[in-house]
């Protein structure tokens, strides 16, 4: 006997969170996230997701024990603004059974039919800065903490259930010995005089702050014409620089301005900081928020988080500059490994990118569509 609970109270989210603490105990690749985190994600006053979106968080049960989990969201700026008449479904985990999947999704389905909607997409989360996709190849590689992990049955449940594909997401590595300057450097040299424009570098958190809105800003129009895309709303800008520009080594976020010293491009590198969470397990005291620290001072483990360039300088060689900073930045660093987060498999002028590195697709992962 299947039974569900509506995570409506601060215990049973609590529970919501942990959940995935027991079904991947002591697993090698599972990264969990820090647990105050994710509550205040799902705080309906902390989160300004909840402006434009809704979400309910379901808990399954069979024989009284914890089973499963699921999170139903409408993104109403998707379906107001760019008339994607979707619900989402995120944050799920689960058993092997797949009549707990069937048993969560329904409650998803449910809030799809209510609000008249047409399909259900997922796992994703309230928006693009969130954790997308279901991990299909790569399950015995290390997570990150911008990555959901999961077992292989979690694709063969939703296939068993009538989904399609409906994304494709690659994520790959490199070794930073494969980074050659010859390929970027004399470019680099030529695009800035061309174009009069100059890279930003930092060495204080603080002093990136007046740059960020503009950064986001420059986020919602280089990334615009990407399918699955909703701008950040301004409350959101603040909420992410919070949340993650503290997060991130000033070094490894660069501006590139032009004469009259407005932003055309941007990227933003993290420390890998999946060893210093599993050792945290959830928790920043006593223990995880020196973990974390010592990461994000020692790791040599870098992922590649955004990059973004104004239209208008797209494929004019404006990410040359980009690269020549972070090489420098990564020589000095000591650097070993740098590592990309998923992509869409079709956006091949990121993908463009990155081929005199001779990256290697380590993982991949999909999102999940079924029509209601």
């Amino acid at each position: 006997m299947i039974t569900l609970q509506e995570a409506n109270t601060n215990a049973l989210l609590t529970d919501f969170v942990k959940f995935p603490f027991s079904l991947y105990k002591n697993h090698p690749y599972w990264v969990p996230p820090l647990i105050q985190e994710e509550l205040q994600s799902f705080d309906k006053s902390k989160n300004p997701a909840f402006e434009s979106a809704e979400a309910y968080f379901y808990l399954a049960y069979k024989n009284d024990t914890l089973v499963g989990r699921i999170a139903a969201i409408i993104n109403w700026d998707e379906v107001n603004h760019q008339g994607k008449r979707k619900v989402r479904f995120g944050w799920w985990d689960v058993i092997d059974n797949v009549e707990v999947t069937r048993a969560l999704l329904e409650k998803v389905y449910q809030l799809g039919r209510k609000n008249n909607l047409d399909y259900i997409e997922g796992p994703m989360g309230f928006s693009n800065l969130d954790k997308v996709g279901v991990l299909t190849e790569g399950f015995d590689e290390m997570g990150s903490m911008i990555t959901w992990y999961n077992y292989p049955y979690y694709a063969t449940h939703l296939e068993q259930l009538g989904y399609v594909k409906e994304k494709e997401y690659l994520e790959s590595k490199f070794p930073f010995e494969n980074v050659k300057p010859i390929f970027f450097y004399k470019i680099q040299e030529l695009i800035k005089k061309r174009y009069h424009l100059t890279p930003l570098n930092f060495t204080k958190t603080k002093d990136i702050m007046p740059y960020v809105d503009e950064m986001f800003d420059l986020f919602n129009n280089s990334y615009a014409s990407l399918s699955s895309f909703v701008a950040i709303t301004t409350t959101q800008k603040e909420y992410f620089k919070k949340k993650y520009i503290s997060f991130i080594n000033p070094e490894y976020i660069k501006f590139v301005m032009d004469k009259d010293n407005k932003m055309v491009a941007f990227s933003i590198v993290m420390p890998s900081f999946s060893r210093a969470l599993q050792k945290a397990n959830g928790k920043l005291f006593p223990f995880g928020f020196y973990h974390l620290l010592k990461a994000k001072k020692e790791s040599k483990e870098v992922l590649f988080y955004l990059i973004g360039v104004d239209p208008y300088y797209q494929n004019k060689g404006v990410t040359a500059i980009i690269f020549n900073e972070c090489y420098n930045t990564f020589t000095e660093k000591g650097i070993l490994n740098c590592i990309r987060t998923p992509e869409l498999e079709d956006n091949l002028a990121i993908q463009n990118l990155w081929k005199h590195f001779d990256p290697e697709v380590f993982r991949r992962r999909r999102t999940y569509r079924k029509e209601l």
